[in-house]
């Protein structure tokens, strides 16, 4: 059976995330195709993990036979996280842009899955997964925009999956989100609009095509 790995990040509801919504997209076009499959969901704003500490961070560098009983309980933690990057067939990553990165409780998912040797290194044990990240913004940062140059989303976990840990990455980027509340924005509604229905639409079709490609 196949297994989705779906990762939300947005301190808001679904009804109020524009990252949530797509992420929901894909997961129903998803299970759509796999109905007997397995979503494995991690809501990182519902159910943060911890920062990554010295005594985590030292057991990802040491022989497991030598941990003490603090060490194995900081590094079961990411043996887990890791064990579910590596069961996944396909994986879906919210990523809104708060403070022009990625929040705080993504980077905290990320140092803890990411162990040299294991899941980022010469033979990284997820090479290969299709990763899609939903990279949310309130405004918009794509190329030739005056905020092009603080766009730290896309660059670094491109670095970072693709880079670090080998993963096949592709992009969402559901953008000028702050423009339904925000008064100043008000001409940029059917932009929004249109980013918006063009992001579901791609969330559905990248999760079909992908569900597809298992099928085969």
């Amino acid at each position: 059976m196949a297994t989705l790995l779906l990762i939300d990040s947005s301190v808001f509801p679904e009804g109020g995330s524009a990252s949530r919504s797509v992420t929901a997209a894909f997961r129903t076009a998803w299970e759509e195709q796999h109905p007997d499959g397995t979503v494995i969901h991690r809501d990182l704003a519902a159910d943060p993990l911890p920062h990554l500490d010295g005594v985590a961070a030292s057991a990802g560098f040491s022989d497991p036979a030598t941990h003490t009983p603090e060490q194995q309980a900081a590094f079961a933690l990411r043996v887990e996280l890791a064990e579910e990057l590596e069961r996944a067939d396909a994986v879906v990553i919210a990523a809104p842009m708060y403070n022009f990165t990625i929040p705080s409780t993504l980077k905290a998912w990320l140092d803890q899955v990411i162990i040299m040797g294991r899941t980022a290194g010469e033979t990284p044990s997820a090479k290969g997964t299709p990763v899609t990240v939903v990279a949310s913004r309130g405004g918009s940062y794509a190329p030739g925009t005056p905020r092009e140059p603080f766009e730290y989303v896309q660059n670094y976990l491109e670095a970072v999956l693709n880079g670090g840990m080998g993963l096949d990455v592709d992009f969402i980027v559901p953008e000028l989100t702050m423009a339904p509340s925000n008064p100043a924005m008000a001409e940029l509604l059917p932009l929004y609009e249109t980013s918006r229905e063009k992001a579901l639409q791609e969330a559905a079709t990248k999760a079909k095509a992908l569900a597809e490609n298992l099928a085969a």
